[in-house]
């Protein structure tokens, strides 16, 4: 019996699913997708499937794999948006350049453990993970690239510089913008002139500073929240925004002004902005190194998403297709296969549990979404 270890149907497209696991070197395993099959052979497993039916019910089976909470015995594929793909954007998040070390809660009292470093003679982790991402994103030739903060360790202008390096090679159609370990240092590095707008065919992109130098908590300025309404009004088609921070719960019975997303007022400035503008159409973060998406029925139930981190498991990217009547969110992990084995090792961070943290539901990870 093959020694298969976390199966996971990781990603599902209109057309598209993968699925992933770990064997032993060189066990070659089954897949099956309805009536197709796809063998892989281990350590790292990744069986693709294309040309699957927009919004259809397809069962799933890994030999040697039992059923559960991330393999499914079926699933549904993506409802494909109406009309012509227009525009595709790939986005990534808390790339962390210059860290060494990753499964530190906070305070060195804090840890609980374990706490993984990259081998001997390897390169840091966040380079393996960041080239492996970057070519996977060249591969996918996006119309624009979205890098949502946390670039570097804390702030260092040489980690700044190993960012820009490694994602420079995206071309102008790259952009970054700052997180809070960004501004631990230099409160002014990787500013960006933010807020700005990119428009695409059938999108304009507005990326936003959430951050607060010196807190790990957010904040969205009234100037920022004013320009994302005006460029709301300015603009004929959908919006979709993108920050750092996440939207603090609106639901929360609380109201802790240094929550770890954006503070509550600015939240709720945000929400009430998006609320009257049908064009905008999803606000997007990373921070929290997670796949969760959280709706409010009134802020029209558009999508307040995060992404997992890149740096470690599942050493996340997401993908964006534009179309006429609306867009998909696809989140990939990364398959080359020295970031695969990091990221299965730093699974096991936080006393075991940040897979169940990290990965969040398939329906956080993969939605389509109507304009």
């Amino acid at each position: 019996m093959t020694a298969l270890a976390n199966p996971e149907l990781f990603s599902v497209g209109p057309d598209e699913a993968v699925v992933t696991f770990t064997t032993p070197a060189d066990e070659s395993v089954a897949t099956r997708v309805g009536e197709r099959e796809v063998t892989t052979t281990g350590p790292w497993h990744a069986a693709r499937f294309h040309g699957l039916e927009p919004d259809h019910e397809y069962p799933l089976e890994v030999d040697g794999a039992a059923g559960g909470e991330y393999l499914p015995a079926s699933f549904r594929t993506l409802t494909r948006p109406s009309g012509s793909l227009l525009a595709t954007i790939a986005t990534a998040n808390d790339v962390h350049f210059g860290e060494l070390e990753c499964g530190h809660l906070g305070p060195p009292h804090e840890d609980i453990g374990p706490i993984f470093t990259a081998a001997p003679g390897d390169p840091p982790y966040p380079e393996t993970m960041n080239r492996a991402v970057v070519a996977e994103i060249r591969e996918l030739a996006p119309d624009a690239v979205v890098v949502k903060g946390d670039l570097t360790r804390v702030g260092l202008p040489e980690e700044y510089a190993l960012f820009l390096a490694a994602y420079g090679v995206l071309g102008e159609r790259m952009h970054h913008v700052r997180g809070n370990h960004d501004a631990m240092t230099d409160p002014t590095l990787a500013i960006e002139d933010t807020p700005y707008a990119i428009v695409l065919d059938g999108v304009t992109l507005a990326v936003v500073d959430t951050v607060i130098p010196g807190v790990d908590g957010g904040q969205l300025s009234a100037d920022q929240v004013q320009w994302i309404s005006d460029l709301a009004d300015e603009t004929p088609g959908p919006v979709l925004v993108f920050g750092h921070h996440y939207l603090w719960d609106l639901t929360s019975p609380t109201r802790n002004p240094h929550t770890f997303g954006i503070n509550p007022d600015d939240s709720e400035a945000l929400a009430t902005v998006v609320a009257r503008h049908e064009n905008i159409a999803g606000y997007f973060a990373g921070h929290t190194h997670r796949n969760r998406i959280r709706r409010y029925p009134e802020v029209r139930g558009v999508p307040f998403g995060e992404i997992a981190c890149t740096k470690d498991y599942p050493g996340a990217w997401a993908e964006y297709r534009i179309y006429e009547g609306g867009y998909t969110q696809v989140v990939r992990r990364v398959m080359e296969p020295a970031a695969f084995a990091w990221a299965e090792l730093t699974r096991g961070m936080f006393a075991g549990v940040y897979r169940d943290y990290a990965l969040g539901r398939l329906e956080e990870r993969c939605f389509s979404e109507r304009f």
